[in-house]
């Protein structure tokens, strides 16, 4: 069973990224990596790029049936470093959330838990936090490649089609958002799970707002709260997004996630349409049209800019 559920993953990671860059798509999250480093391969603007990290890729590459020698790994990870850079100088992140869920959407795409996920990809010599690296990377840099030339159907900058609405910018909903999870233990989670659904359905009615959340929850038993901050309408988590839309007052309803039960307190709403709320308006019209994958020319073109500001030092 272990032996088809790995074969499963390998064909599945094989496929490539689509199963990642259909998700929403806005920034990086910095996902930090385990330490399992001897030595430096190479320092990107001050970032160094472990042998760890080049063998944890390796191992990737493995799981794509792609060629894995160490300088191509070394190769992709300078690029992603860069990537990463960019979009966190663009302030376009996705939130850890985010990563997390497709994530958890891909191991339940391929019939496993993410803790039977996790355990594979570190068999593999990949492990979970290279993995979500890569997914967030995935999700995000087609945003910051459109953002930057336009979506590559259309050609047209944000400019452009800010000219076409006579100079308007689109207004989005901002949500400030929290997260209030009642941990459910892996090991207990057919024995509790019931009632830790009906403490937390009870608890909604006395949630106190942002503020005031976690001394709420220290007054409960195994109950987290994370912050999960500013969300534009079209970042919405698609697990999510019904939920937020529909919900009356200041939390949504609850739902059985692989942590436990949770619901979302939402801080405040208000309409905005600045630059960033702009684009996001724009890309989400262009991902219903199918507009979903940046343009390879224009995405070679910007990582060549940036490798030719950056410096890197290989050791």
């Amino acid at each position: 069973m272990e032996m088809t559920r790995k074969m499963s993953l390998m064909r599945a990671i094989a496929l490539g990224t689509a199963i990642f860059v259909g998700s929403v798509a806005s920034g990086v999250p910095i996902v930090s990596p385990a330490v399992a480093a001897t030595g430096v391969e190479a320092v990107v603007n001050g970032t160094a790029i472990t042998s760890g990290d080049v063998q944890r890729r390796m191992a990737f590459l493995r799981l794509q049936k792609s060629k894995a020698t160490k300088d191509i790994a070394r190769e992709q990870l300078i690029d992603e470093t860069l990537k990463r850079s960019e979009i966190a100088r663009l302030r376009m992140s996705v939130s850890t959330s985010d990563v997390d869920a497709s994530y958890a959407r891909f191991a339940s795409g391929n019939k496993l838990t993410t803790d039977q996920l996790g355990q594979i990809l570190d068999r593999a010599g990949v492990g979970a936090d290279h993995f979500k690296q890569y997914i967030a990377v995935q999700m995000s840099w087609p945003r910051v490649v459109n953002a930057r030339y336009g979506n590559s159907a259309g050609g047209k900058s944000l400019v452009e089609r800010m000219q076409e609405r006579g100079g308007d910018k689109p207004s989005t909903t901002e949500y400030f958002l929290q997260q209030v999870i009642f941990v459910v233990p892996a090991s207990r989670r057919n024995a509790i799970i019931g009632k830790r659904k009906a403490e937390a359905e009870a608890s909604r009615s006395k949630y106190p707002g942002c503020e005031d959340a976690k001394i709420f929850a220290a007054t409960m038993h195994d109950v987290s709260i994370r912050e999960l901050g500013r969300v534009l309408a079209p970042q919405l988590p698609e697990d999510w997004k019904p939920l937020i839309e529909k919900a009356k007052g200041n939390t949504t309803e609850t739902r059985v996630t692989e942590r436990g039960v949770e619901y979302l307190g939402i801080c405040k709403t208000r309409q905005v349409n600045d630059d960033m709320a702009a684009e996001m308006v724009f890309r989400a019209e262009e991902l219903g049209k199918g507009g979903d994958k940046p343009d390879d020319g224009n995405s070679k073109k910007y990582v060549d800019e940036l490798r030719s500001k950056a410096q890197i030092t290989m050791r």
